[in-house]
Protein backbone atom coordinates (compact mmCIF):
# COMPACT_ATOMS: atom_id res chain seq x y z
CA UNK A 1 0.00 0.00 0.00
CA UNK A 2 1.41 3.62 -0.59
CA UNK A 3 -0.08 7.02 1.50
CA UNK A 4 0.11 10.07 -0.28
CA UNK A 5 -0.41 13.20 2.00
CA UNK A 6 -1.60 16.28 0.17
CA UNK A 7 -2.40 19.71 0.96
CA UNK A 8 -4.96 22.01 -0.22
CA UNK A 9 -3.37 24.94 -1.44
CA UNK A 10 -5.23 28.60 -0.29
CA UNK A 11 -7.79 28.30 -2.58
CA UNK A 12 -8.75 24.80 -1.65
CA UNK A 13 -7.04 23.24 -4.71
CA UNK A 14 -5.72 19.69 -4.42
CA UNK A 15 -2.25 19.21 -6.41
CA UNK A 16 -3.67 15.64 -7.00
CA UNK A 17 -0.99 13.11 -8.14
CA UNK A 18 -0.71 11.07 -11.36
CA UNK A 19 -0.85 7.59 -10.01
CA UNK A 20 -0.07 6.08 -14.22
CA UNK A 21 -0.40 7.23 -17.16
CA UNK A 22 -2.38 4.44 -18.51
CA UNK A 23 -3.94 2.58 -15.60
CA UNK A 24 -7.62 3.99 -13.94
CA UNK A 25 -8.57 4.19 -11.01
CA UNK A 26 -11.16 2.68 -8.71
CA UNK A 27 -11.95 5.00 -5.80
CA UNK A 28 -13.61 5.13 -2.70
CA UNK A 29 -13.89 8.68 -0.15
CA UNK A 30 -14.52 9.46 3.09
CA UNK A 31 -13.36 9.68 6.72
CA UNK A 32 -13.51 6.40 7.63
CA UNK A 33 -13.59 6.97 11.75
CA UNK A 34 -13.79 4.05 13.25
CA UNK A 35 -13.45 1.89 10.12
CA UNK A 36 -16.52 0.05 10.96
CA UNK A 37 -18.44 -2.77 9.55
CA UNK A 38 -20.06 -0.40 7.00
CA UNK A 39 -16.77 1.29 6.10
CA UNK A 40 -15.25 -2.18 5.44
CA UNK A 41 -17.57 -3.23 3.17
CA UNK A 42 -17.32 -0.32 1.06
CA UNK A 43 -13.40 -0.63 1.50
CA UNK A 44 -13.99 -4.13 0.26
CA UNK A 45 -16.11 -3.83 -2.50
CA UNK A 46 -13.18 -1.14 -3.94
CA UNK A 47 -10.75 -3.21 -3.79
CA UNK A 48 -12.81 -6.12 -5.51
CA UNK A 49 -13.54 -3.73 -8.53
CA UNK A 50 -10.26 -2.86 -8.64
CA UNK A 51 -8.85 -6.28 -9.12
CA UNK A 52 -11.35 -7.13 -11.55
CA UNK A 53 -11.03 -4.70 -13.69
CA UNK A 54 -7.22 -4.35 -13.52
CA UNK A 55 -7.67 -0.59 -11.90
CA UNK A 56 -5.47 0.76 -8.68
CA UNK A 57 -7.58 0.98 -5.72
CA UNK A 58 -8.37 4.05 -4.03
CA UNK A 59 -8.64 5.61 -0.72
CA UNK A 60 -8.94 9.45 -0.15
CA UNK A 61 -9.20 9.73 3.29
CA UNK A 62 -9.78 13.17 5.19
CA UNK A 63 -7.79 14.23 8.30
CA UNK A 64 -9.02 15.91 10.59
CA UNK A 65 -12.47 15.26 10.50
CA UNK A 66 -14.87 17.48 8.81
CA UNK A 67 -17.03 17.32 11.49
CA UNK A 68 -14.23 18.38 13.66
CA UNK A 69 -12.94 21.26 11.48
CA UNK A 70 -16.60 22.57 10.98
CA UNK A 71 -17.96 22.25 14.95
CA UNK A 72 -14.63 24.11 15.63
CA UNK A 73 -14.81 27.21 13.37
CA UNK A 74 -18.52 27.71 14.06
CA UNK A 75 -17.38 28.18 17.66
CA UNK A 76 -14.55 30.53 16.91
CA UNK A 77 -15.50 33.01 14.68
CA UNK A 78 -14.48 30.63 11.32
CA UNK A 79 -11.03 29.81 12.82
CA UNK A 80 -10.00 26.59 11.88
CA UNK A 81 -8.37 24.37 14.52
CA UNK A 82 -4.29 24.25 14.74
CA UNK A 83 -2.62 20.75 14.86
CA UNK A 84 -2.42 21.30 18.54
CA UNK A 85 -6.32 21.28 19.16
CA UNK A 86 -7.42 17.55 20.18
CA UNK A 87 -10.26 16.33 18.61
CA UNK A 88 -11.44 14.05 21.00
CA UNK A 89 -14.97 12.85 19.19
CA UNK A 90 -12.24 10.96 16.43
CA UNK A 91 -12.85 7.30 17.35
CA UNK A 92 -9.70 6.46 15.39
CA UNK A 93 -6.22 7.57 14.61
CA UNK A 94 -4.71 8.33 11.40
CA UNK A 95 -2.62 5.19 12.02
CA UNK A 96 -5.01 3.11 13.30
CA UNK A 97 -7.14 3.21 10.24
CA UNK A 98 -4.12 2.94 7.88
CA UNK A 99 -3.53 -0.22 9.63
CA UNK A 100 -6.85 -1.71 8.82
CA UNK A 101 -7.02 -0.54 5.21
CA UNK A 102 -3.57 -1.98 4.73
CA UNK A 103 -4.82 -5.03 5.63
CA UNK A 104 -7.69 -5.21 3.36
CA UNK A 105 -5.30 -4.88 0.13
CA UNK A 106 -5.96 -1.02 -0.32
CA UNK A 107 -3.12 0.01 -2.83
CA UNK A 108 -3.33 3.54 -2.85
CA UNK A 109 -4.21 5.92 0.59
CA UNK A 110 -4.88 9.65 -0.14
CA UNK A 111 -4.42 11.19 2.65
CA UNK A 112 -5.94 15.20 2.34
CA UNK A 113 -5.93 18.31 5.20
CA UNK A 114 -9.43 18.87 5.46
CA UNK A 115 -10.04 22.44 5.64
CA UNK A 116 -12.85 25.04 4.72
CA UNK A 117 -11.46 26.65 1.66
CA UNK A 118 -11.42 22.39 0.60
CA UNK A 119 -14.76 21.96 1.79
CA UNK A 120 -16.15 25.16 -0.22
CA UNK A 121 -15.57 22.99 -3.76
CA UNK A 122 -18.06 21.85 -5.24
CA UNK A 123 -18.82 18.14 -5.63
CA UNK A 124 -18.84 18.59 -9.69
CA UNK A 125 -15.32 20.37 -9.00
CA UNK A 126 -14.17 17.78 -6.91
CA UNK A 127 -15.13 14.40 -8.62
CA UNK A 128 -13.97 15.97 -12.16
CA UNK A 129 -10.41 16.34 -10.75
CA UNK A 130 -10.84 12.62 -9.68
CA UNK A 131 -11.20 11.73 -12.97
CA UNK A 132 -8.85 13.78 -14.66
CA UNK A 133 -6.20 13.88 -12.37
CA UNK A 134 -6.25 10.10 -11.07
CA UNK A 135 -8.02 8.29 -13.42
CA UNK A 136 -11.14 7.68 -11.55
CA UNK A 137 -13.53 5.02 -13.60
CA UNK A 138 -15.57 4.19 -10.79
CA UNK A 139 -16.60 5.77 -7.41
CA UNK A 140 -17.56 3.38 -4.85
CA UNK A 141 -19.83 4.83 -1.81
CA UNK A 142 -22.45 3.88 0.86
CA UNK A 143 -25.86 4.72 0.64
CA UNK A 144 -25.86 7.94 2.94
CA UNK A 145 -22.60 9.39 2.38
CA UNK A 146 -22.75 13.17 0.86
CA UNK A 147 -19.67 15.30 -0.55
CA UNK A 148 -18.67 18.70 -1.63
CA UNK A 149 -20.18 22.10 -0.47
CA UNK A 150 -23.31 22.18 1.72
CA UNK A 151 -22.97 18.22 1.49
CA UNK A 152 -25.22 18.85 -1.84
CA UNK A 153 -23.14 15.98 -3.61
CA UNK A 154 -25.82 13.12 -2.20
CA UNK A 155 -25.35 9.43 -3.97
CA UNK A 156 -28.80 10.54 -5.66
CA UNK A 157 -27.23 13.67 -7.92
CA UNK A 158 -23.05 12.14 -7.48
CA UNK A 159 -25.80 9.77 -9.64
CA UNK A 160 -26.69 11.55 -11.90
CA UNK A 161 -23.75 13.19 -12.82
CA UNK A 162 -22.48 10.10 -13.30
CA UNK A 163 -24.95 9.10 -15.97
CA UNK A 164 -25.02 12.22 -17.42
CA UNK A 165 -21.71 12.75 -18.30
CA UNK A 166 -20.75 9.04 -19.24
CA UNK A 167 -16.61 9.80 -17.76
CA UNK A 168 -17.66 7.16 -14.36
CA UNK A 169 -19.51 4.94 -12.63
CA UNK A 170 -21.27 5.37 -9.61
CA UNK A 171 -21.34 2.07 -7.59
CA UNK A 172 -23.32 2.09 -4.33
CA UNK A 173 -22.84 -0.23 -0.84
CA UNK A 174 -25.93 -1.12 0.25
CA UNK A 175 -26.30 -1.20 4.37
CA UNK A 176 -28.26 -3.86 5.70
CA UNK A 177 -27.49 -2.79 9.48
CA UNK A 178 -31.02 -1.19 10.05
CA UNK A 179 -31.54 2.08 11.59
CA UNK A 180 -30.72 3.03 15.63
CA UNK A 181 -32.34 6.20 17.59
CA UNK A 182 -29.50 7.98 19.85
CA UNK A 183 -30.35 11.67 21.67
CA UNK A 184 -29.66 14.47 19.58
CA UNK A 185 -27.07 15.76 22.59
CA UNK A 186 -25.67 12.22 23.14
CA UNK A 187 -23.81 13.48 26.35
CA UNK A 188 -21.17 10.22 28.11
CA UNK A 189 -23.06 8.99 30.90
CA UNK A 190 -21.62 6.11 33.23
CA UNK A 191 -23.63 3.42 34.31
CA UNK A 192 -24.77 2.90 37.66
CA UNK A 193 -24.48 -0.58 37.90
CA UNK A 194 -22.04 -3.43 37.42
CA UNK A 195 -21.52 -5.59 34.22
CA UNK A 196 -22.09 -4.30 30.26
CA UNK A 197 -25.23 -1.89 29.96
CA UNK A 198 -28.35 -3.24 28.57
CA UNK A 199 -29.73 -1.30 25.40
CA UNK A 200 -32.50 1.27 27.04
CA UNK A 201 -34.97 -0.14 24.42
CA UNK A 202 -34.65 -3.79 24.96
CA UNK A 203 -37.72 -5.10 25.73
CA UNK A 204 -40.00 -2.16 25.08
CA UNK A 205 -43.16 -2.67 22.77
CA UNK A 206 -43.62 0.70 19.98
CA UNK A 207 -45.84 2.75 21.86
CA UNK A 208 -42.92 2.87 25.26
CA UNK A 209 -40.14 3.12 22.42
CA UNK A 210 -41.65 6.01 20.76
CA UNK A 211 -42.16 7.70 24.11
CA UNK A 212 -39.09 7.26 25.01
CA UNK A 213 -37.30 8.12 22.04
CA UNK A 214 -39.24 11.54 22.07
CA UNK A 215 -38.06 12.00 25.75
CA UNK A 216 -34.53 11.59 25.11
CA UNK A 217 -35.05 13.63 21.72
CA UNK A 218 -33.41 11.18 19.64
CA UNK A 219 -32.91 10.91 16.12
CA UNK A 220 -32.64 8.48 13.75
CA UNK A 221 -29.10 7.42 12.81
CA UNK A 222 -27.64 4.40 10.79
CA UNK A 223 -26.70 1.14 13.49
CA UNK A 224 -23.52 1.12 11.38
CA UNK A 225 -22.40 4.40 12.00
CA UNK A 226 -19.86 6.41 13.49
CA UNK A 227 -22.35 8.36 15.28
CA UNK A 228 -23.98 5.04 17.03
CA UNK A 229 -20.61 3.92 17.87
CA UNK A 230 -19.92 6.99 20.08
CA UNK A 231 -23.11 7.12 21.92
CA UNK A 232 -22.21 3.29 22.58
CA UNK A 233 -19.22 4.09 23.83
CA UNK A 234 -20.07 6.73 25.82
CA UNK A 235 -22.68 4.63 27.63
CA UNK A 236 -20.32 1.74 28.24
CA UNK A 237 -21.50 -0.49 25.92
CA UNK A 238 -18.33 -1.81 24.69
CA UNK A 239 -19.98 -5.02 23.33
CA UNK A 240 -22.37 -3.78 21.53
CA UNK A 241 -19.81 -0.52 19.92
CA UNK A 242 -17.00 -3.53 19.14
CA UNK A 243 -19.89 -5.19 17.29
CA UNK A 244 -20.66 -2.14 15.42
CA UNK A 245 -17.28 -1.58 14.56
CA UNK A 246 -16.64 -5.43 13.69
CA UNK A 247 -13.20 -5.28 15.78
CA UNK A 248 -12.17 -4.37 19.24
CA UNK A 249 -11.73 -0.60 20.10
CA UNK A 250 -8.73 0.47 21.72
CA UNK A 251 -7.10 3.85 22.37
CA UNK A 252 -3.69 4.20 22.11
CA UNK A 253 -0.33 6.66 23.46
CA UNK A 254 2.53 6.81 25.57
CA UNK A 255 3.17 5.48 28.94
CA UNK A 256 4.35 8.03 31.76
CA UNK A 257 5.10 7.54 35.25
CA UNK A 258 1.89 8.46 37.38
CA UNK A 259 1.37 8.16 41.40
CA UNK A 260 1.91 4.80 41.73
CA UNK A 261 -0.64 4.53 44.19
CA UNK A 262 -0.92 1.16 42.45
CA UNK A 263 2.24 -0.39 42.65
CA UNK A 264 2.01 -0.20 46.68
CA UNK A 265 -1.83 -1.78 46.90
CA UNK A 266 -0.29 -4.72 44.55
CA UNK A 267 -1.78 -3.81 41.08
CA UNK A 268 0.94 -1.73 39.06
CA UNK A 269 -0.47 0.24 36.14
CA UNK A 270 0.93 1.96 33.14
CA UNK A 271 -0.70 5.65 32.74
CA UNK A 272 -1.15 6.40 29.54
CA UNK A 273 -0.21 10.08 28.69
CA UNK A 274 -2.66 12.53 27.22
CA UNK A 275 -3.67 13.35 24.56
CA UNK A 276 -4.72 10.05 23.74
CA UNK A 277 -5.14 8.78 20.16
CA UNK A 278 -9.07 7.34 19.77
CA UNK A 279 -12.14 8.10 21.71
CA UNK A 280 -12.00 7.05 25.10
CA UNK A 281 -15.57 5.52 26.41
CA UNK A 282 -17.57 6.89 29.29
CA UNK A 283 -15.59 6.90 32.79
CA UNK A 284 -15.35 3.42 34.64
CA UNK A 285 -13.29 -0.29 35.01
CA UNK A 286 -12.99 -2.11 31.91
CA UNK A 287 -11.88 -5.56 30.98
CA UNK A 288 -9.34 -5.99 27.88
CA UNK A 289 -6.01 -5.82 26.21
CA UNK A 290 -2.49 -3.77 27.05
CA UNK A 291 -0.48 -3.98 23.97
CA UNK A 292 2.86 -2.92 23.87
CA UNK A 293 3.75 -1.33 20.51
CA UNK A 294 7.31 -0.42 21.14
CA UNK A 295 9.23 2.61 22.32
CA UNK A 296 7.38 5.81 21.20
CA UNK A 297 10.39 7.69 19.40
CA UNK A 298 10.82 4.26 17.74
CA UNK A 299 6.94 4.27 16.78
CA UNK A 300 6.71 7.63 15.44
CA UNK A 301 10.49 7.62 13.56
CA UNK A 302 8.64 4.44 11.32
CA UNK A 303 5.38 6.82 10.92
CA UNK A 304 7.02 10.13 9.96
CA UNK A 305 6.55 9.87 6.69
CA UNK A 306 2.74 9.98 6.93
CA UNK A 307 2.16 12.33 9.75
CA UNK A 308 3.79 15.07 8.60
CA UNK A 309 1.70 17.03 5.92
CA UNK A 310 3.33 18.74 3.10
CA UNK A 311 3.08 22.19 2.07
CA UNK A 312 0.43 23.43 0.06
CA UNK A 313 1.14 22.60 -3.52
CA UNK A 314 4.49 20.73 -3.09
CA UNK A 315 4.35 18.03 -5.13
CA UNK A 316 2.61 14.72 -3.66
CA UNK A 317 5.26 12.23 -2.52
CA UNK A 318 4.17 8.30 -2.34
CA UNK A 319 5.52 6.74 0.64
CA UNK A 320 5.50 2.75 0.48
CA UNK A 321 3.63 1.76 3.81
CA UNK A 322 5.27 0.41 6.71
CA UNK A 323 3.44 -0.49 10.43
CA UNK A 324 6.96 -0.57 12.14
CA UNK A 325 6.61 -3.79 12.92
CA UNK A 326 3.19 -3.41 14.95
CA UNK A 327 1.25 -6.11 12.86
CA UNK A 328 3.53 -8.70 15.04
CA UNK A 329 2.66 -6.95 18.14
CA UNK A 330 -0.97 -6.99 17.42
CA UNK A 331 -1.08 -10.67 16.86
CA UNK A 332 -3.75 -12.92 18.73
CA UNK A 333 -0.76 -14.69 20.45
CA UNK A 334 1.79 -12.32 20.39
CA UNK A 335 4.60 -11.61 23.55
CA UNK A 336 3.67 -8.24 23.66
CA UNK A 337 -0.54 -8.44 24.23
CA UNK A 338 -2.02 -9.14 28.11
CA UNK A 339 -5.15 -9.23 29.38
CA UNK A 340 -5.58 -5.52 31.39
CA UNK A 341 -8.30 -4.38 34.01
CA UNK A 342 -8.29 -0.54 32.52
CA UNK A 343 -9.60 2.01 34.49
CA UNK A 344 -11.08 5.50 33.41
CA UNK A 345 -11.61 8.24 35.64
CA UNK A 346 -10.75 10.72 38.24
CA UNK A 347 -9.34 8.04 40.89
CA UNK A 348 -12.34 9.43 43.62
CA UNK A 349 -10.65 7.34 46.41
CA UNK A 350 -7.39 8.82 46.03
CA UNK A 351 -8.01 12.17 44.42
CA UNK A 352 -8.64 14.54 47.61
CA UNK A 353 -5.28 13.35 48.84
CA UNK A 354 -3.69 14.19 45.68
CA UNK A 355 -5.04 17.29 44.70
CA UNK A 356 -5.48 16.14 40.89
CA UNK A 357 -8.66 16.00 39.64
CA UNK A 358 -7.77 15.36 35.58
CA UNK A 359 -9.01 12.36 33.50
CA UNK A 360 -6.80 9.51 33.56
CA UNK A 361 -6.24 6.02 31.56
CA UNK A 362 -4.75 3.13 33.29
CA UNK A 363 -4.33 -0.10 32.32
CA UNK A 364 -3.46 -2.91 34.87
CA UNK A 365 -1.84 -5.95 33.04
CA UNK A 366 -2.29 -9.04 33.75
CA UNK A 367 0.62 -10.89 34.12
CA UNK A 368 3.58 -11.90 36.64
CA UNK A 369 6.55 -10.29 34.89
CA UNK A 370 7.56 -6.57 35.63
CA UNK A 371 6.50 -4.86 32.29
CA UNK A 372 8.62 -1.56 32.04
CA UNK A 373 6.81 0.27 29.68
CA UNK A 374 7.55 3.92 30.38
CA UNK A 375 8.31 5.60 26.91
CA UNK A 376 6.56 3.14 25.29
CA UNK A 377 3.42 3.46 22.88
CA UNK A 378 0.90 0.92 23.99
CA UNK A 379 -2.71 0.00 22.80
CA UNK A 380 -5.45 -0.25 25.03
CA UNK A 381 -8.62 -2.60 23.72
CA UNK A 382 -11.31 -2.44 25.20
CA UNK A 383 -13.76 -6.23 25.80
CA UNK A 384 -16.62 -5.46 28.10
CA UNK A 385 -17.38 -2.60 31.14
CA UNK A 386 -17.49 -4.13 34.45
CA UNK A 387 -17.96 -1.40 36.82
CA UNK A 388 -18.46 2.16 37.59
CA UNK A 389 -16.13 4.39 39.34
CA UNK A 390 -16.61 4.75 43.03
CA UNK A 391 -14.87 6.24 46.19
CA UNK A 392 -13.53 3.05 48.59
CA UNK A 393 -13.01 3.92 52.30
CA UNK A 394 -9.88 2.67 52.17
CA UNK A 395 -6.91 0.97 49.73
CA UNK A 396 -7.28 -2.29 51.37
CA UNK A 397 -11.07 -2.42 49.84
CA UNK A 398 -9.59 -0.92 46.91
CA UNK A 399 -7.34 -4.30 46.57
CA UNK A 400 -10.17 -6.43 47.35
CA UNK A 401 -11.98 -4.96 44.18
CA UNK A 402 -9.21 -4.86 41.57
CA UNK A 403 -8.73 -8.61 42.77
CA UNK A 404 -12.20 -9.27 41.85
CA UNK A 405 -11.77 -6.78 38.64
CA UNK A 406 -8.98 -8.51 37.45
CA UNK A 407 -10.62 -12.48 37.84
CA UNK A 408 -13.93 -10.99 35.83
CA UNK A 409 -11.18 -9.44 33.15
CA UNK A 410 -9.63 -13.03 32.80
CA UNK A 411 -13.11 -14.60 32.29
CA UNK A 412 -13.99 -12.00 29.85
CA UNK A 413 -11.07 -11.53 27.33
CA UNK A 414 -10.28 -15.78 27.42
CA UNK A 415 -14.15 -15.94 26.11
CA UNK A 416 -13.30 -13.55 23.53
CA UNK A 417 -10.13 -14.57 22.81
Amino acid sequence: MNIIRLQPDITGTVAWPTLSASKKSVVTVGVFDGVHRGHQSVIKETVRIAKREKCFSVVIMFDPRPAFVHAYAAKNGGMEPTSDVQDTQKITGVDERLRMMNALHVDYVLIVRYDLEFAAKSFRFFLGQLVGKLGMRTLVLGEDARMGANLEGTVESIGQLAEGTGVFELVVVPDHGGHVFVPQQAAPRMPEGRGEPADPFEGLNKAEQRALTKRLNSKKVRVLSSTNVRWLLGQGRIMAANDVLGHTHGVEGTVVHGEERGRTIGFPTANVETPIDGYLPVDGVYAGWLIDLGPADEYEESQRAYSEAPEAGAEPISQQYTSGGVENRLAEHSPYRWPAAISIGRKPTFNEQSGHDERVLEAYALTDDWLDLYGHRVRCEFVGFLRPQIKFDSADDLAAELKRNADETRELTSRAS
